[in-house]
């Protein structure tokens, strides 16, 4: 698919036509990368602390049980800070503590990552938070290649336009420039508590990798 966004007729020299063709690709996600931790609050530091670790081995656990792959389970967060709560009379007090732990996960099979992602938040019970799902493609050189392609065939298209108008025709290609950043991740929606995400669907959809390209062309006079 393609789109006419920019168009330059005027070139850097004489007998010239610069355009700015832009078009894109679509191809389905292969890689979800979960954030997920857990929050855990206890009266003392160390039973906050033990009780969040242990719910984040659950939580892994059953990630790998699921078959992900050690490699692809990363910790990204720890920490313990404490439970203030404010009283009448008494200001501000302690009321006991709260650690945190977190892991980016990535997810391979996208086909069992919902029932996968699920497993792991029930595992984990209500201390379970699910912050982030990202879905990406994990190798977009034959999608970048085809958006490449779509750009091109814009830019020609357009500049054998104003060569015709022109009365003259393209000639060879003096310069070649690819424009525009580079695709990324396209996040999903996050849930911020995920204590029983059971049915909860994961749909992948297409992820659209874009491409813009400024060629510049020598005109020739028609003869």
């Amino acid at each position: 698919m393609s789109s006419n966004q920019l168009f330059e007729t005027s070139g850097p020299m004489p007998g010239t036509v610069t355009v700015t063709g832009t078009g894109w690709a679509d191809a389905a996600p292969d890689l979800m990368v979960v954030a997920i931790g857990v929050e855990s609050r206890a009266p003392s530091v160390d039973e906050a602390y033990t009780a969040a670790g242990r719910a984040l081995s659950a939580v892994a656990a059953t990630f790998k049980g699921n078959g992900v792959a050690p490699a692809d389970i990363r910790t990204t967060g720890l920490g313990v800070r404490a439970d203030l709560v404010w009283r009448d009379g008494e200001g501000q007090r302690v009321a006991g503590y709260i650690a945190t732990s977190s892991l980016s996960v990535q997810l391979r099979d996208m086909e069992s990552a919902s029932a996968t992602v699920s497993a792991a938040a029930a595992a984990g019970g209500n201390d379970v938070r699910l912050h982030n799902l990202q879905l990406a493609i994990l190798d977009d050189a034959a999608v970048r290649a085809s958006a490449r392609d779509a750009a091109w065939r814009n830019a020609q298209a357009a500049a054998s336009q104003f060569a015709a108008l022109a009365s003259a025709r393209l000639g060879r290609v003096v310069s070649v420039a690819e424009r525009g950043p580079a695709a990324g991740p396209v996040p999903a929606a996050g849930l911020q508590r995920a204590a029983a995400v059971e049915g909860v669907a994961i749909e992948a959809g297409e992820d659209r990798v874009d491409a813009a390209v400024t060629v510049v062309w020598e005109i020739v006079p028609e003869s």
